[in-house]
């Protein structure tokens, strides 16, 4: 039963019970220090985190227990990120995996074309920063897209002569 609460005038009344989401996020990187950059930023009481070092345990461990987001890291030993990505697409068009929403850490602006291709739901440029990386988080669970527009070159007009 919920404790009691106490009202601003004084009236005692049963809290209500929430359930409360706490997602559970999937983090996919061999680096230590990256994990712990992504993890530091990700991780708090209302959100569990789990690490996995190798690409190819991902599908295995979504399989296992689903997350409902899972990280990557464009670099990540025999299988990276992109592999990891459209390994996980191919499973959940096949119906043998749930669909779940992925992020990309992506190493360098040109690799957009690769995120965009894989089918990723998001991506990010690194180096990290915690405002963009939180954005993209809360934005990928709530069911939306995240494409960091970061290190994007500005158009040079060139006049016709």
């Amino acid at each position: 039963m919920p404790p009691l609460a106490t009202s601003k005038d004084g009236t005692h009344r049963r809290a209500e019970a929430t359930l409360q989401f706490v997602p559970e996020i999937l983090i996919a990187a061999d680096a230590a220090h990256v994990y712990d950059e992504l993890r530091s930023v990700v991780e708090g009481p209302d959100t569990t985190v789990r690490w996995i070092r190798q690409g190819e345990a991902v599908r295995e461990e979504m399989n296992r227990q689903p997350a409902d987001l899972a990280i990557v890291d464009m670099q990540i030993g025999t299988m990276g990120g992109i592999a990891v990505c459209l390994d996980l697409r191919l499973e959940s068009d096949a119906g043998r995996l749930e669909p779940r929403p992925v992020l990309l850490v992506l190493d360098r602006r040109p690799d957009v074309f690769l995120a965009r291709r894989s089918g990723a739901e998001g991506w990010i440029i690194k180096p990290l920063d915690p405002i963009r990386l939180r954005k993209a988080v809360t934005t990928l669970l709530a069911g939306g897209t995240w494409h960091d527009a970061s290190f994007t070159p500005e158009p040079v007009a060139v006049p016709f002569n």
